[in-house]
């Protein structure tokens, strides 16, 4: 309940002052920050709050190409029971509810890109990655409906 009023104490206080004006000095103009800054540093104004890097959505061209070009760690987070209907070949599975970025072993150098069926589950498994990892994470936008649109096989396991 205390970090929801700070939260919201820091909000305000974040709003008021994106409210202030204020005059160059030098040249007798305002001198604002860009529109959203205030917003966009409150994460790191809050305590207990940090910021998170971006999921980038990847298109099945451009996941194809990366998986062509080695290199490419590709992960499912889809049930086992979504698994069994067939996944992208290659792609190895942790269920969304057992996704644990750190216990990924990610020393191999390779980058991950995860997907799911619809790319949802993935952007939220991304989310984690890229809190845990301080860098962007990759997902298959669309999921594998996509990539099955898209005329790319797919393999049972």
């Amino acid at each position: 309940m205390i970090e929801s009023r700070l939260f919201l104490s820091s909000l305000t206080v974040l709003a008021l002052a994106a409210c202030a004006p204020s005059k160059d000095k030098d040249e007798g103009r305002d001198s604002a920050p860009p529109l959203g800054y205030e917003l966009a540093m409150a994460k790191e104004a809050i305590p207990g709050v940090a910021a998170t890097a971006a999921v980038v959505d990847l298109s099945v061209d451009e996941l194809r190409a990366r998986l062509d070009s080695g290199g490419t760690r590709l992960i499912d987070v889809r049930t086992s029971e979504e698994v069994a209907r067939g996944t992208i070949p290659g792609a190895e599975h942790v269920a969304l509810d057992q996704f644990d970025p750190a216990s990924l072993d990610l020393s191999d150098g390779r980058e991950v890109v995860l997907y799911c069926r619809s790319g949802r589950r993935s952007a939220t498994a991304g989310e984690k990655l890229a809190a845990h990892t301080g860098k962007p994470a990759a997902h298959l936008g669309g999921g594998i409906l996509a990539w099955q649109e898209a005329g790319e096989a797919i393999e049972t396991p």
